[in-house]
């Protein structure tokens, strides 16, 4: 184990580790009262030389949109460098689901009408490079002249240019037809999860816990659909065309589950692989919100797999436990940022974050 390529990354994480934010700073966050009170407990933390950088075009929620988006692309291209050789594609494939995440949320706004300001504050990028630049062939002008096309069509012809064609260009007269921008999105999301699942092969003898670790990501966004499908009394057939293929959850077994009255029935179907929504029995019985089971759901999956690949620190689970950190730390600021922007109460805003095992 000496000889491993990840020692180095060890000892280089373990480093950076204080760099995130520890679970006690989160109660000073939530009681803060407005967001500039959140800017000025952040302006001591690795956030504030990008708070002061975003600061220049941005204000308000936009600045703390864009700087907490900026700290994750840094942190990202930290991780693709400490990467082994033989890891390195690997991570890179990880790395296209903010590709992904940027095309969608253009898709998204072109769907809705929503303007090219208002969408381009959103985009995973730091200082004009997008997260997914590392390992994808996009720049962020690329993803400033698909805002400037005038519709949904315009942007998935244009997306052909960079490798995406094949998953899009199949579905636009549909699209055309119907407006429904969801089978774009998951189409995207299929072809992501088929090609990071292709590298996480076994040739070195860990890759098995990422392959958990993505399959379990997988499990977590269908027991969503399903639940999300069965508030919105959305037809099984629906929820199978947008259904994941990779996970433990397996399609087959989508309509039998589904094949009950209302959420808690669904739950109580769920709950012997995923005893953790019933967690969000509670808060759905109150507000009838889907959000404590979401809640419930990833804060399990989060200890879970950060668990596991602790327990192997001198492979690419290093490396996916800094991801884990940084995906988790970004989620937990954005609820902050935006439960202080819509008036979430303290309580509330509290009880949906998942806080760092210091």
């Amino acid at each position: 184990m000496a000889g491993s390529p990840y020692a180095s990354a060890l000892g280089r994480f373990k480093a950076l580790q204080p760099e995130f934010l520890r679970a006690e700073a989160y109660p000073l966050l939530v009681r803060a009262k407005d967001l500039s009170e959140v800017l000025k407990l952040l302006e001591p933390t690795p956030y504030g030389p990008e708070i002061a950088a975003a600061g220049a075009t941005y204000q308000g929620t936009a600045m703390l949109e864009v700087a907490i988006n900026r700290l994750l692309v840094h942190r990202l291209r930290l991780l693709l460098e400490s990467a082994s050789f033989a890891g390195k594609p690997l991570i890179e494939a990880y790395l296209r689901r903010w590709d992904i995440e940027n095309i969608s949320l253009i898709l998204s706004a072109k769907s809705e009408g929503r303007s090219i300001s208002e969408t381009e504050t959103s985009l995973v990028s730091s200082r004009e490079i997008p997260a997914g630049l590392f390992a994808g062939s996009m720049g962020l002008d690329d993803f400033r002249a698909l805002l400037a096309l005038p519709n949904t069509e315009a942007v998935v012809t244009q997306l052909v240019r960079y490798g995406y064609g094949g998953t899009l260009l199949p579905l636009l007269d549909a699209y055309s037809k119907t407006h429904d921008i969801f089978p774009l999105l998951t189409a995207l999301q299929r072809e992501y999860y088929e090609k990071v699942l292709e590298q996480a092969k076994f040739f070195q003898g860990d890759e098995w816990v990422i392959r958990e670790y993505l399959r379990s990501e997988i499990d977590l966004k269908n027991v969503l659909l399903l639940l999300k499908g069965k508030a919105a009394s959305v037809p099984v057939e629906v929820v199978l065309d947008r259904f994941l293929p990779g996970g433990e959850l397996g399609r087959e077994r989508v309509a039998d589950l589904y094949n009950v009255r209302d959420i808690p029935e669904l739950v109580g179907q769920l709950e012997g692989a995923f005893p953790a929504l019933r967690d969000g029995l509670p808060g759905y019985a109150g507000n009838q919100s889907l959000v404590p089971f979401e809640t419930a759901a990833t804060r399990a999956r989060t200890i879970r797999e950060m668990t596991r690949l602790r327990s192997f620190p001198l492979s690419s689970s290093i490396l996916f436990t800094y991801l884990l950190l940084a995906e988790n730390e970004r989620a937990n600021l954005r609820k902050i940022v935006y439960g202080k922007m819509y008036g979430v109460g303290t309580e509330e805003l509290e009880r949906s974050l998942i806080l760092p095992q210091n």
